[in-house]
């Protein structure tokens, strides 16, 4: 496993990262601390959470995931892990989240309500990576990142980041950050897989020009890239659900992540990753991990076996040639997903 710096920062994380949003769902207590005590293991120290998981989301259970970590972290060393964890975004939009009564907003009541519950779930005195989960592009960002440099001056919270963000509002936030002395983003975490490839364009030109770090989260494409959807919808599985019980939204997500071109697109790519020795999901982690301005990809896993798969990747570097069959594969089939979900913000 190599360590990886999270932008111009001092904290210094594994190049895989354990995701954690099925812990509380999918994965029981118990099933949860294996995949952690697993992935210690294996090398990795950077752990990432969030206050409104686990998925799907719900009054009943938000928080959970927290607390599963929190009572895992007790078991270990605290300055010897690195935990992430975020304060959902507003909750006007696309989504009203089961959060605060569906009234979340990014200004200094909220994140600091959040960032203080978060701690008490997690059962830890610091947060080493505090993120918003997703953007306002409607409020002064000025403003969020006082209130997070304020928990960083306070001792809270070690590093700030963003997730769902655009292009223009990361480089926003970075000229808002200069111009006001506030705090930056030092990551950005987003989606990024061998299906949705565009944080390799613009995004990828702010990260490498303002040294923040990509944090790719689902690059197995949400499971798609497992191959488990490729001649049915698997019981069990987060798509599948989707498909069947989902609202309007979690159903439009499923159908752009499980659609005749991600399936095309995974049937070629597991030919390549045979070619090789190797599996898709292998191939798909061991891809994220070789950009340039990622600094850890976020896997995740429903049991030890998932995992198992996704750390055949520690030790695999794609040679030339393999990288560019991939390439002409994404000529000929590009952006699977059809777009990446930043177009509602």
């Amino acid at each position: 496993m190599e360590s990886r710096r999270l932008g111009a920062s001092g904290v210094v994380v594994s190049d895989i990262c354990m995701g954690t949003m099925t812990f509380g769902g999918q994965s029981d207590e118990a099933t949860s601390h294996a995949i952690c005590d697993r992935a210690w293991e294996a090398g990795i120290d950077f752990f990432d959470a969030a206050e409104i998981y686990p998925v799907p989301p719900s009054v009943e259970r938000f928080g959970i995931t927290e607390e599963i970590v929190g009572r895992w972290l007790k078991t270990k060393p605290r300055e010897a892990a690195i935990i992430a964890t975020k304060v959902t975004g507003p909750g006007h939009g696309w989504f009203t989240p089961p959060v605060r009564h569906g009234k979340t907003a990014l200004d200094r009541r909220q994140i600091v309500a959040a960032c203080e519950a978060s701690l008490q779930r997690l059962g830890t005195d610091y947060i080493d990576l505090y993120q918003t989960h997703w953007p306002d592009h409607g409020m002064p960002y000025e403003e969020v990142l006082g209130v997070l440099g304020e928990l960083r001056d306070a001792g809270k919270v070690r590093v700030i980041g963003c997730s769902n963000e655009t292009s223009w509002g990361l480089m926003k936030s970075l000229w808002a950050a200069s111009r006001h002395g506030v705090e930056r983003y030092q990551t950005v975490q987003n989606n990024f897989s061998l299906i949705n490839r565009r944080c390799e364009s613009e995004l990828a030109q702010v990260c490498r020009r303002e040294q923040v770090s990509l944090l790719p989260y689902s690059p197995l494409g949400g499971g798609v890239l497992t191959g488990k959807y490729q001649s049915d919808h698997p019981p069990g599985a987060r798509f599948s659900a989707y498909l069947v019980d989902g609202d309007a939204r979690q159903k439009k997500m499923a159908k752009r992540f499980v659609n005749p071109r991600t399936l095309e697109t995974t049937s070629r790519l597991s030919e390549i990753a045979a070619s090789v020795g190797t599996t898709v999901t292998a191939l798909a982690v061991a891809w994220s991990r070789q950009h340039d301005f990622v600094a850890s990809t976020i896997i995740g896993a429903t049991t030890l076996a998932q995992l198992e798969e996704s750390l055949l990747a520690r030790d695999l570097v794609l040679d030339d040639e393999t990288l560019a069959r991939i390439d002409e594969l994404d000529a000929e089939l590009p952006n699977p997903t059809n777009e990446d979900g930043l177009r509602r913000l």
